[in-house]
């Protein structure tokens, strides 16, 4: 059966904000609350949302955005979060960056330190420091994924194996509750882990909406890291796993800077 105009409707919310409350729809739509969980539960047994307590979430899939418009999407989050991260970044470090629009912008506030060794497999970070005043601007080798300029695979991962830098600075696709930090491509995946394996300090850039993300392939968890930082105060239970693992958790939102 086809939806119905609500659900069409509901469905349009959850594109664009991710997650809806029950009572809030009940409201918008002026219909009983019983009548919205029937629509919610009709997307998801559908696939196309996930329920949460009080409502349900957008489900997102790895080709959902194109890596352009994921660049427009919370880029005043994210370049705020890029600013207090290249914050703690001294003059004369070296980093391991990966894949991601918010590494990237963190590339560009590190562009005007001075003396840093960075090494990466992302593409468009050679694009931003070239010019910058470095000691070092490295490449990963191996196959490169056309629609987003990481470079992935046995050989980026044998490449970066080769270093131990200061900091590894890594994003990602998609951040679970319990401290789980995800990602949907396995090759990007066992690269991110090898940039956290070869680095001292370990930091975790991503803003608060990829709690709204599905992703299945693990990256690590929460208690792994040595920093987080987001724009908003993230989930209470993934929180707790931060704080159970000894992660510095540093949100904007909180005016932790």
């Amino acid at each position: 059966m086809p939806l119905n105009q609500r659900q069409e409707d509901i469905l349009g919310l959850l594109r664009d904000q991710g997650r809806v409350e029950v009572d809030d729809l009940a409201v918008r739509f002026a219909v009983t609350t019983q009548t919205v969980r029937r629509d919610l539960t009709e997307l998801c047994e559908r696939g196309l949302a996930t329920r949460t307590h009080g409502g349900a979430r957008n489900l997102v899939s790895a080709s959902s955005f194109g890596y352009e418009e994921r660049r427009l999407r919370q880029s005043a989050e994210k370049e705020s979060i890029a600013k207090r991260t290249a914050s703690l970044i001294p003059n004369g470090s070296s980093i391991l960056l990966n894949i991601g629009t918010t590494t990237e912008l963190v590339a560009a506030a590190l562009a005007t330190h001075e003396d840093l060794r960075v090494i990466t497999n992302n593409i468009n970070v050679i694009h931003i420091l070239r010019g910058a005043r470095l000691n070092s601007l490295v490449i990963a080798g191996g196959s490169v994924r056309q629609s987003d300029g990481a470079v992935v695979g046995a050989e980026a991962v044998e490449f970066i194996q080769r270093y131990k830098a200061d900091f590894a600075i890594i994003g990602t696709s998609s951040l679970d509750e319990d401290g789980a930090v995800l990602d949907f491509d396995e090759r990007e995946v066992a690269v991110a882990r090898a940039i956290l394996r070869n680095a001292r300090t370990k930091i975790l850039v991503a803003d608060v909406s990829k709690f709204d993300r599905n992703a299945p392939v693990r990256i690590c968890d929460v208690a792994d890291l040595d920093y987080v930082i987001t724009d908003k105060r993230p989930p209470l239970p993934f929180v707790q796993a931060a704080q159970a693992g000894g992660t510095k958790l540093i949100n904007l939102e909180d005016n932790n800077v």
